[in-house]
């Protein structure tokens, strides 16, 4: 690290790393300056001019404090610190100058505009604008592209700060967006009028600081100020993105992301961020009892004495769905084991060694992404299954690292080296020099590689791929609830074969990508008529993600915490309330009444899950080598915007899983 260099802002003296620029010096120093184009995540543009300071003994004209590092500046008198001013009177006209060159061709838009109340120029013209203007020509217009369903343009707002240019380059990996023309013809357009093709383009939504680019599916239809705010964690995948919910009254508006350095930054995925209109939809919001091929609404008490009736003295078999928080889980195999059943929450046959932590999670953080320079992606299209993952691995890979991929080619937005798609090529890697030079390196197992028969060998493979060659390891999860549920020892040796082989009774929370054959009763209990209540005997209405507090693991170990922002509809209940109502009518009540005494005895069975927002350390426990077989890897997510309840009751996700379709489709020849 650079020797750190003192510098006195506003008569304040601080000591900065040499190569920050001014405006992070400020930011150090408690001063807000103001910004348009800078975002600290982007590269710098330097073309709003709004971030203007003075200079003291450098040149008669402020400079911006974005593009200028503290490095470049010359020392004071006799060897003084530098100095940088930014409430002088020449900032303060600069910026007032700055602001009306802004606003020349700026529209009136406030009173209509998506933006209101939540605008960077309507809060900084408050501050550096005037209450006139001189300038009496007709304002410019500019043309409104078509980005696709997600993302609402109005290009008479864009004041050219280029952010959805850079992101969408460099974080997104597309290059459909650009700017073209000069002075009063410059204007942010697509290429050949081209829609978006991303799944992580809702963010440049957030990162417009005007309301030229509004969400599309939430235009019009709230004000920030009527919205209740929630801090949650988002489950539309295993990363557990820190996300912000929107409420007014009982429904979700919106899904905003949070920022979280150490997993989602401030990104979000398409999926997370516009999915909240499958939480209105197709939602079971009564218990239903199937009689003679029929669904019939029934009462609370009359399911409940229903499914205790169906349970007792039979053999019970659990199945826990990707989207059940921890507690749900651990209430249930609490139930089932104690009627002496069986509890399975590998619903997609994963074989993940149960009790090796090591192997199920792997001994790796996200962050360890910015720092690796090599990378090994086995079995797994991290585009598909963590958008936002794969982001900072183009990242990692912008900053040096060399990536390799066994498995399915696809487009990761950066370039790889394609070692193979089946098993061979796994085999042959451990036959080569793996010895490390010192280099961090990383392997990433997806989930596609680990469901078929072989599965705990290719994991077996890819831990010794991690000894020989210093690499750490991270298991990528597609499913949100998976961990947790792995955690709290939610498995039948043998897997889903062997849990559901000989059920009369399978109690289904939540897992609607099994399909249960005829011949066991089947109490369901979940929020979305999906295909678990068509085959249901018994319906419970269960709480979704948003409507109930509780204790998520993501797919590096991390516990994280999802608070309700609102309330499930009609009779539905909280999953763990259901359970422990349905234990006391089986005559097995469990020993607590609430959700504070069921997470203490959640942490009391399992200690690292009171951790929240800590990667707990993994002891490593290498699994054994055997033989692999010979098919290809394949992919654990066929389609990005359907892969659960939530997602397949949206018709926003249906229309984008339609667009999605048609694009892969072969081009047909016109006639």
């Amino acid at each position: 690290m650079a020797d750190l260099r003192k510098l006195k802002i506003d008569d304040k003296i601080i000591e900065v790393d040499p190569n920050m620029t001014l405006i992070q010096a400020c930011e150090l120093a408690g001063v807000e300056v103001p910004r348009f184009c800078y975002h600290e995540r982007l590269s710098i543009a330097g073309n709003c001019r709004m971030c203007l300071v003075e200079v003291v003994g450098g040149p008669p004209k402020p400079a911006a404090s974005c593009a200028m590092q503290v490095k470049d500046l010359r020392p004071g008198p006799d060897g003084a610190p530098s100095e940088v001013r930014t409430n002088s009177p020449m900032v303060k006209k600069a910026r007032e100058g700055v602001m009306e060159f802004l606003l020349i061709n700026h529209p009136l838009d406030c009173p209509i505009c998506d933006q209101g109340g939540e605008c960077d120029l309507q809060d900084q013209a408050m501050a550096y604008g005037v209450d006139f203007s001189r300038f009496r020509e007709p304002k410019r217009a500019s043309e409104d592209l078509n980005l696709g369903p997600l993302v609402e343009t109005h290009m008479t707002r864009c004041i050219s700060c280029t952010r959805c240019v850079r992101f969408t380059t460099e974080v997104a990996g597309i290059t459909q967006m650009g700017q073209t023309g000069r002075g009063e013809d410059s204007e942010i357009t697509s290429y050949l009028n081209e829609t978006l093709v991303s799944n992580m383009q809702g963010n440049i939504i957030d990162l417009c600081p005007v309301g030229a680019l509004v969400s599309k599916p939430y235009a019009f239809t709230a004000r920030p100020w009527e919205l209740t705010k929630t801090e949650s964690i988002d489950v539309m995948d295993a990363l557990g993105a820190s996300i912000r919910v929107d409420t007014k009254g009982r429904e979700v508006m919106r899904i905003l992301p949070r920022n979280h350095d150490g997993v989602n930054e401030e990104w979000i995925s398409d999926k997370t961020r516009f999915v909240w209109d499958g939480l209105r939809r197709q939602r079971l919001d009564k218990p239903y009892i199937r009689e003679n091929g029929r669904l019939r609404a029934a009462t609370w008490p009359e399911a409940l004495e229903t499914a205790a009736r169906a349970m007792k003295g039979k053999k019970v078999t659990g199945l826990i769905g990707d989207l059940v928080p921890v507690e749900a889980a651990f209430s249930l195999k609490q139930l089932v084991e104690g009627l002496g059943g069986k509890v399975e929450s590998r619903t997609d046959s994963a074989r993940l060694p149960a009790g090796n932590r090591s192997a199920y999670v792997g001994n790796a953080s996200i962050a360890d992404i910015d720092s690796a320079k090599r990378i090994l992606l086995i079995g797994t299209n991290p585009r598909e299954e963590a958008p936002v993952l794969n982001s900072r691995l183009r990242r990692a890979w912008a900053n040096g690292a060399q990536v390799a991929l066994i498995g399915e080619a696809v487009d990761l937005t950066f370039d790889y080296a394609h070692l193979g798609t089946d098993r061979a090529a796994l085999a042959d890697l451990l036959t080569q020099d793996l010895a490390s030079d010192g280099t961090p390196g990383l392997v990433i197992v997806g989930q596609g590689a680990l469901s078929e028969a072989d599965g705990e060998a290719v994991l077996a493979h890819a831990m010794r791929i991690c000894e020989l060659g210093g690499c750490k390891l991270l298991v990528l999860h597609t499913a949100a609830g998976r961990v947790g549920a792995l955690d709290v020892g939610a498995v039948t040796e043998g897997g889903l074969t062997a849990a559901i082989e000989g059920a009369e009774v399978i109690y289904n929370l939540g897992a609607d990508e099994v399909d249960i054959a005829a011949g066991p009763f089947v109490i369901y209990q979940g929020s979305h008529g999906d295909r678990g209540a068509h085959r249901a005997d018994l319906i419970l209405p269960g709480a979704c993600y948003t409507e109930e507090s509780g204790l998520f693991v993501n797919t590096e170990g991390r516990p994280q915490l999802a608070m309700r922002a609102n309330f499930a509809p009609g009779e539905g209940k909280e999953n763990w309330a259901i359970l422990r109502a349905l234990s006391a009518e089986l005559g097995k009540t469990q020993p607590w009444d609430s959700l504070a005494g069921l997470r203490r005895a959640l942490v009391q069975a399992v200690p690292h899950l009171a951790q929240i927002d800590q990667v707990p350390a993994n002891e490593w426990q290498a699994l054994e080598l055997r033989d692999m077989g010979r098919a290809t890897f394949r992919l654990a997510v066929k389609d990005f915007y359907l892969t659960n309840p939530i997602a397949r009751s949206s018709p926003l996700m249906g229309e984008l899983s339609a667009m999605a379709a048609a694009r892969k489709a072969p081009a047909m020849a016109a006639e």
